[in-house]
């Protein structure tokens, strides 16, 4: 309902000049379609929620791809590194620094070993739990307060190792769900973005 409303509504934009948030959607560059790269999947299906999936542009200032939305007001940075997930926190430092962000004005979206596909949760800051791609953001924004959003994975069965689980693509049963899994979390991502933002009284999340 609410990606339905806001569809109409999005909007390129080329400058921020009020209130200003960014998501990342962490993985490999080049990788896309690995379980890794979920979170880059996931900004995709978001691009496609705010009608700019035609509006990725390299920056080569921050070494990723960028894509700029209004959603109520409220400017949104979109990011895909150009970057392996182990380096991903310099491309996402080098944004803010451009944008004028803080940590609490960034959103990581990665995936998640330890909540089965389909599974998708919010999480206030904190540590990286093991996590590269969470570690090296932390690592270079020098702050572990960004918002991440975790992107259910499952682990490996069997004798797979994690490094050839997590970097393999997902399988034919996966891929079946992983629509709706996109889906989910692009709209779950943006209604507490836009919740948050209203309950801070940001006046770009009135109306």
């Amino acid at each position: 309902m609410l990606a339905a409303e806001l569809a109409g509504r999005a909007r390129p934009f080329v400058s921020r000049a009020g209130p200003c948030v960014m998501v990342a959607g962490l993985g490999n560059y080049g990788l896309q379609g690995t379980r890794h790269s979920v979170g880059m999947a996931v900004l995709d299906r978001l691009a496609r929620q705010l009608a700019v999936a035609e509006g990725w542009r390299t920056d080569r200032r921050c070494c990723a791809d960028v894509a700029l939305a209004t959603a109520r007001g409220l400017d949104l940075v979109l990011l895909k590194p150009r970057r392996l997930m182990n380096i991903n926190g310099l491309s996402i430092a080098s944004a803010a620094e451009i944008y004028n962000l803080h940590p609490e004005d960034i959103y990581l979206v990665h995936d998640d070993l330890d909540k089965a596909l389909g599974k998708v949760a919010i999480k206030l800051g904190g540590s990286a739990r093991g996590h590269n791609g969470v570690r090296s953001c932390i690592s270079a924004l020098h702050s572990n307060e960004m918002t991440r959003l975790r992107i259910g994975i499952g682990r490996p069965e069997g004798k797979v190792t994690v490094s050839s689980y997590v970097l393999a693509p997902f399988s034919a049963g996966e891929r079946e769900r992983l629509e709706q899994v996109l889906a989910q979390a692009a709209t779950c991502l943006l209604e507490h973005i836009l919740q948050r933002r209203a309950r801070a009284g940001e006046p770009g999340d009135r109306g």
